[in-house]
């Protein structure tokens, strides 16, 4: 907003436009803050090569800060022209910036959902017999070709996505706490009955499945909704 209206100022001497520029970059100054912490939460729990990536795209942003506060000190004392030069330059990193953190979302997976949601079983399918599921131990089983992980826990079955939503860590192999299971990768805390997230850094609930068994074999299917609660043992 800020380039675009300081660009209109430059071609038109529209000196009605200097508030609003002056705003514009004030406003992100502020925004700025909100995203380093977060970025530098999605950076701590990143694998190797997003966190190289993620090297990058930080220092792109902290330039492109820089280059916008002194171009708002500058527009403080009155120094029009090197203050626009100067966001520009702010706009330009920015730019750059952003097609790397594109590279981190859609190619690196970072902030995204990492659980497969598509095509989970409508109808219940055979996935474990009773008697091979432990009592308080977490197992990993396939129901339709998806990661399904299993717990029985005070006498009530339980099943979730295995795959972690935060980075796809192995819930499986994560560690019970009461009535929720933490991630073994990055510490992400999910409840049993229903997938809600109990402690970050993970924004995204587990998929839910409801469970019965017939016959002594244990069934899922997946939930109508993720947050529905996963009905008792039949």
């Amino acid at each position: 907003m800020a380039a675009v209206l300081d660009g209109i100022e430059a071609a038109t001497g529209r000196r009605d436009l200097l508030a609003g520029a002056d705003a514009a970059v004030a406003l992100g100054l502020v925004g700025a803050l909100g995203a380093a912490v977060t970025g530098t939460t999605d950076f701590h729990k990143s694998t190797s090569r997003a966190r190289r990536i993620g090297v990058v795209h930080g220092l792109a942003n902290l330039g492109a800060t820089g280059l916008y506060a002194a171009s708002w000190l500058l527009r403080r004392s009155g120094r029009r022209g090197s203050a626009r030069g100067l966001a520009w330059m702010g706009c330009a990193a920015t730019a750059a910036s952003a097609y790397l953190g594109g590279i981190l979302v859609y190619n690196e997976k970072v902030g995204v959902d990492h659980t497969d949601r598509a095509e989970l079983p409508d109808d219940f399918v055979t996935v474990l017999p009773l008697e091979d599921l432990p009592n308080e131990r977490p197992v990993r089983v396939m129901a339709s070709g998806k990661k399904v992980m299993l717990v029985r826990h005070e006498g009530r079955i339980y099943a979730l996505a295995e795959t972690c939503a935060h980075l796809g860590g192995p819930l499986a192999e994560g560690k019970l706490e009461g009535g929720s299971i933490r991630c073994p990768w990055h510490g992400s805390r999910y409840s049993l009955a229903d997938g809600r997230v109990i402690e970050g850094p993970s924004a995204y609930p587990q998929p839910c499945f409801e469970v019965r068994v017939r016959g002594g074999q244990i069934e899922v299917r997946a939930a109508r909704s993720s947050l529905e609660p996963a009905p008792k043992e039949a």
